[in-house]
Order: C-alpha cells, then sequence, then structure tokens
C-alpha cells in the first residue's frame, strides 16, 4: 500500500481540529458547579475547607517530590466534588480523607508513584486505611460522573501558543514555562473559579507575552480575541484578573 504524506498531514490536522473542537464543547462539564462559588462567597466554612485542603495537597509536591500536575489535577477534582456534595461541618476527618483520596486518584491519571502511606505520615491527623480510601475514591469518581481526565487550561495551551506564530522555539518554551507558572498559581484564587479552562490558559499565555515578549502582546491578543470559541469580555476580564495576581506575587 502506497502512503501519502499530504493525506497523513490533512488527517492529523483533521484530528487536531476535532480534538481542539470536542475540549471547547466539553470543558464546562470539567469546571465546578456555580453552586461553590455561590457557598464560597456566604459560608466561611466552605472558604476555610477549600484553604486547608489545597495546603494540604499542595505539600505533597514537596514532602513526596510529585509531579506539580498532580497536586493540580487533585485540586481540580476537590473543588468540583464539593460543588457537588455538602460537606458536613465538625468533622475534620472528611477534609484529610478527601485530600488524600483526590491525590490518588490524580497519581493514577497521571501514572505517578505516590505513596499514600507516606503523605498520611508527612502531615499530622487521621490515618485511613486502604479500603476506606478505595471507598471514598468511589464515591468522588460516582460524584465527577467518572469524568476523570479533566479538561484543564493546561489542555489548551499548546492550541493558543500555535496562536502566537512564534518562530523561535526557545522563545515559546519560555512562553509556555511562564504561562504554566501562572496557571498553577491561580488555581489558589477564588475569584478565578468562575473562568472556564480555556479562558484561564489564553488569559495566561497573554500576561507572560505582556511581560516577557511586549512587543508581540498586542498581535498575539488579537489573534486569541478573534477565535470564534473565545468570548473577549471573560478573556479580558480574567486577563485583569491574572495580571492582578501576578503583580502582588
Amino acid at each position: 500500500m502506497k502512503l501519502d504524506p499530504g493525506n497523513q498531514l490533512a488527517s492529523s490536522e483533521e484530528h487536531q481540529r476535532d480534538t481542539i473542537t470536542y475540549l471547547f464543547a466539553s470543558e464546562f462539564d470539567h469546571m465546578p458547579s456555580r453552586n461553590l462559588l455561590d457557598l464560597l462567597e456566604t459560608r466561611d466554612f466552605y472558604v476555610s475547607f477549600r484553604q486547608e485542603a489545597i495546603s494540604l495537597i499542595l505539600q505533597a509536591q514537596y514532602s513526596c517530590d510529585c509531579d506539580p500536575f498532580v497536586p493540580y489535577l487533585a485540586v481540580n477534582f476537590m473543588d468540583r466534588f464539593i460543588s457537588r456534595i455538602e460537606i458536613p461541618e465538625g468533622k475534620p476527618w472528611i477534609l484529610r480523607l478527601l485530600v488524600v483520596s483526590c491525590l490518588s486518584l490524580a497519581a493514577k491519571m497521571e501514572s505517578t508513584d505516590f505513596s499514600v502511606c507516606n503523605f498520611q505520615g508527612d502531615i499530622a491527623g487521621f490515618i485511613f486505611d486502604n479500603k476506606t480510601i478505595n471507598r471514598m475514591e468511589l464515591l468522588i469518581l460516582d460524584t465527577l460522573d467518572w469524568r476523570m481526565r479533566s479538561i484543564t487550561p493546561f489542555s489548551f495551551v499548546h492550541f493558543f501558543i500555535s496562536l502566537s506564530q512564534l518562530k523561535d522555539p526557545a522563545l515559546t518554551q519560555t512562553l509556555k514555562g511562564r504561562a504554566t507558572e501562572i496557571i498553577l498559581k491561580a488555581q489558589n484564587e477564588i475569584k478565578l473559579l468562575k473562568f472556564k479552562p480555556s479562558v484561564i490558559a489564553a488569559s495566561a499565555l497573554l500576561v507572560a507575552s505582556n511581560e516577557l515578549l511586549p512587543l508581540q502582546f498586542p498581535s498575539f491578543k488579537c489573534s486569541i480575541s478573534a477565535f470564534e470559541c473565545v468570548n473577549e469580555e471573560n478573556l479580558l476580564n480574567c486577563f485583569d484578573t491574572l495580571q492582578e495576581m501576578v503583580e502582588n506575587e
């Protein structure tokens, strides 16, 4: 059988278009429900619960030396879970069990070695056996409708970088690296929970571009704003929020 490079390239480009179309169409299903924002605005318990949970999850990155995307994914699972399940007050063990279970699931999704026993030993508090953790994992899976291959801002970074038309691989990598730092830090910001992952990705790249490549920033901003799946008003609001966050670093 004779291979046609032209057809292969066309097929690859078509696949990429199908993939990015799917990501934009499905990203809302991988966000916390609007209920979480309402809870965080009206109930101090949820604010402190989320802050402590994120703090414990981030400890895993340092105490267990795991990939930073594992804690990021774990926070995504946690946010989506608490937006759909009411968390009872006065039961601090629930927070610890949720943190351990979300980290365990995230590590499995990223195919990363993660020792639950070691992590539990590094944080003071409750120690859970594997059976208890597995039951909690199943509850999380059911609550999230088994949508564990989360669509996050990182799912869109490569696509939006392609709109920058940068030719220098080193500059492209630098831009991507800085945007990644911004996205990781942005997960702590309650104000950013209302924005879709694609908007956060695009805004983070624009903030990074404005910081590192100011001459290319105007054309990059125009290219992203002109893309049909991007709401320009949301993009600018998210950009301003991220810019403020970066300036306060």
